[in-house]
């Protein structure tokens, strides 16, 4: 496990050695090309400087700035002066299954699943450490890098254990916007779980606000407030995130025409489909898919 574990296939990043997550050192000078990745990709700056270049604008980095990206994202760095990164990498399986807790966790949720999709970050978070945070993060990045050594099936619990030590320290220097008393030992409303599986479990359904609200047995309007606490969003503006994520994903890994992947994640109409996906990652659907695949 000594050599990375990364792999690029078709313009898409992917994680090629079943490693459920890692972490590695790297130092870059002039330009990093954009790209678009499988998995949520957290660089944390050690030290130089460079841009950040992605959907959301540019933006200047240097020690302490740490960036998260949803899957599907695209991004890459402009005038790299030394910069050194930790970059940390965390597959869709491992979020999705061992990790499923942390979306009931205000501040992990916040981090790892709805503070990317709110606003207009486009699937971009981005957090500012501390000196003192910066050296407990990099120690627990560390570890993680050390593990690559290792069997990853002999040590998987090793992995997914300082994994989450550093996401839970990392949660913890972001600012979710919600008041603090009333986030701390308060989870996620289990009504917005179960919407969320429902939705997940069938993107290519015509949900409805109405019926969502039906199937939990709540009124729409307080099932939006519920979801809005919980995520953010909205319901419907939380499904069409989770929609333009599968789509691109869909995109770079497929065959599939544009048609055909609008409808798989639920909008057969085609213009609307190209005025969200364009509206979500600055690209219609045709030019993210020769851009990241060449």
């Amino acid at each position: 496990m000594t050599a990375t574990p990364l792999k690029l296939s078709r313009g898409l990043l992917f994680i090629a050695d079943g490693s459920p997550a890692y972490a590695r050192r790297y130092t870059h000078d002039g330009e990093e090309p954009v790209h678009a990745h499988s998995f949520v990709e957290i660089a944390v700056v050690v030290a130089g400087t460079a841009v950040h270049l992605s959907s959301s604008g540019r933006q200047e980095l240097q020690a302490g700035d740490v960036v998260l990206l949803r899957p599907g994202v695209w991004h890459g760095y402009e005038d790299c002066a030394r910069l050194v990164l930790y970059n940390c990498c965390i597959g869709t399986d491992l979020l999705r299954n061992e990790l499923s807790w942390t979306r009931e966790d205000p501040r992990l949720g916040y981090l790892l699943w709805t503070g990317p999709h709110s606003l207009q970050r486009r699937g971009l978070l981005t957090t500012h450490l501390a000196d003192l945070d910066l050296r407990t993060c990099l120690g627990y990045l560390e570890a993680l890098d050390g593990l690559r050594d290792h069997s990853i099936h002999r040590h998987r619990a090793d992995v997914i254990g300082w994994l989450s030590l550093f996401l839970g320290h990392l949660s913890r220097t972001v600012d979710t916007g919600q008041d603090e008393a009333a986030t701390d030992g308060a989870a996620t409303h289990p009504t917005v779980m179960r919407v969320v599986g429902m939705v997940e479990g069938d993107l290519a359904h015509d949900w409805t606000l109405n019926e969502l609200a039906g199937a939990v047995a709540l009124s729409p309007a307080y099932l939006v407030r519920l979801f809005k606490s919980a995520t953010g969003l909205p319901p419907m503006a939380y499904l069409g995130r989770l929609r333009v994520e599968t789509a691109a994903d869909m995109l770079l890994r497929t065959e599939e025409p544009v048609t055909s992947i609008a409808r798989a994640v639920g909008w057969p109409d085609q213009s609307h489909f190209a005025r969200r996906f364009k509206a979500y990652f600055g690209l219609s659907a045709t030019t993210y898919r020769n851009r990241f695949r060449t």
